[in-house]
């Protein structure tokens, strides 16, 4: 495992990568810890500022190009933000489900699954933990 093909990648990527990796370790300690405190929601803006900024840097990447300088993967950089201001309005609104189900949603489909794909061979996270 070396970090040397993250942090040589070019562009915004080792951001958008360091960025998802925080975000999704915040994600674990919130499902983890006792919900509606103030560690809960000082750690939460960590988290939907780290996901904005995953979010905002992958319009930046564009090493897969399927339609024009953009991929399939790309419409989740349109999916987050919306998503993460409706779970900011759900919690304060107090709405614990749809606040729940918006973050899980988040966490699920731009975390771990978009996450799954960065390992298949060819890309910068297969290298980083398998080697090339």
């Amino acid at each position: 495992m070396s970090l040397a093909p993250l942090l040589e990648a070019p562009g915004t990527i080792p951001l958008h990568a360091f960025a998802a990796l925080a975000a999704f370790a915040l994600g674990i300690v919130q499902f983890a810890a006792p919900k509606g405190t103030l560690p809960h929601r000082t750690i939460g803006w960590i988290w939907v500022v780290l996901m904005a900024a995953v979010a905002i840097s992958s319009l930046w990447i564009h090493e897969i190009r399927m339609f024009g300088l953009f991929s399939p993967i790309h419409l989740l950089s349109i999916f987050v933000p919306i998503m993460l201001t409706l779970a900011v309005l759900h919690a304060r609104r107090h709405n614990v489900g749809g606040h729940r189900k918006a973050m899980v949603s988040i966490f699920f489909g731009a975390l771990v699954v978009a996450g799954l794909f960065t390992f298949l061979p060819g890309r910068i996270m297969h290298a980083v933990v398998f080697g090339h």
